[in-house]
């Protein structure tokens, strides 16, 4: 199927076909997203935010409106503090596309690789896919467990790393492991930040925030 890169992000069609072959062909669709122009604000704009929103009213609606068990108690997350919630994973998922946009584009040319912030947006946001997507098992709290089918990102960030920033092959694994790291690193700083506020609001500790790797 042909996505017209006008479309992406810009229609709910357009964001469901490339959420579909991003996830199912996605060597093929690295190849189409290559060939497409990087408008970083439409990419943000038409793709982050509604799948990282989707992610965010998914952990709403489980913590504030179904509720969870905490230690055999049931708990539910004051709906107030679970929609100042909701809005900070919309922030921190976006702020996590970003730096690993930065990161990997900074780290390009120690692996033989192109920088060029542009394609390292396009490969941070549509390689974070199947991370945002597993956040929507958030919505039962017995099901957040399913989230680690998120981790399927990491494969698609590793055959989308020679399409996009030139990666020869024989690098893109060293270089996938380095990006993770500091990914990991920088995610745990904000998170331990954010974590604290949610707990000063009466949050749930150890509910993840940002995307899953």
């Amino acid at each position: 199927m042909t996505i017209d890169p006008q479309n992406v992000g810009g229609t709910t069609a357009g964001l469901v076909d490339r959420v579909k072959n991003i996830l199912l062909t996605p060597a093929a669709e690295w190849n189409r997203i290559d060939a497409e122009p990087a408008d970083v604000q439409k990419i943000y704009i038409g793709y982050v935010l509604p799948l990282a929103a989707l992610a965010a009213i998914c952990a709403f609606i489980g913590l504030s409106i179904i509720g969870m068990s905490v230690f055999g108690t049931s708990y539910k997350v004051p709906i107030v503090t679970g929609a100042v919630m909701a809005v900070m994973r919309v922030i921190m998922g976006l702020v996590g596309v970003y730096l690993l946009a930065v990161i990997t584009n900074a780290l390009a040319p120690n692996f033989g690789s192109q920088p060029n912030m542009g394609k390292a947006h396009q490969l941070a946001a549509y390689g974070s896919t199947a991370g945002f997507l597993a956040g929507v098992f958030a919505i039962l709290p017995a099901l957040s467990i399913l989230g680690l089918v998120g981790l399927y990102s990491l494969y698609l960030l590793y055959v989308g790393l020679p399409k996009m920033m030139k990666t020869p092959e024989d690098k893109k694994m060293v270089y996938l492991i380095v990006i993770i790291v500091i990914a990991i690193v920088v995610q745990l700083v904000i998170g331990a930040i954010v974590g604290a506020v949610q707990m000063s609001m009466g949050g749930v500790p150890g509910m993840p925030v940002v995307n899953p790797y």
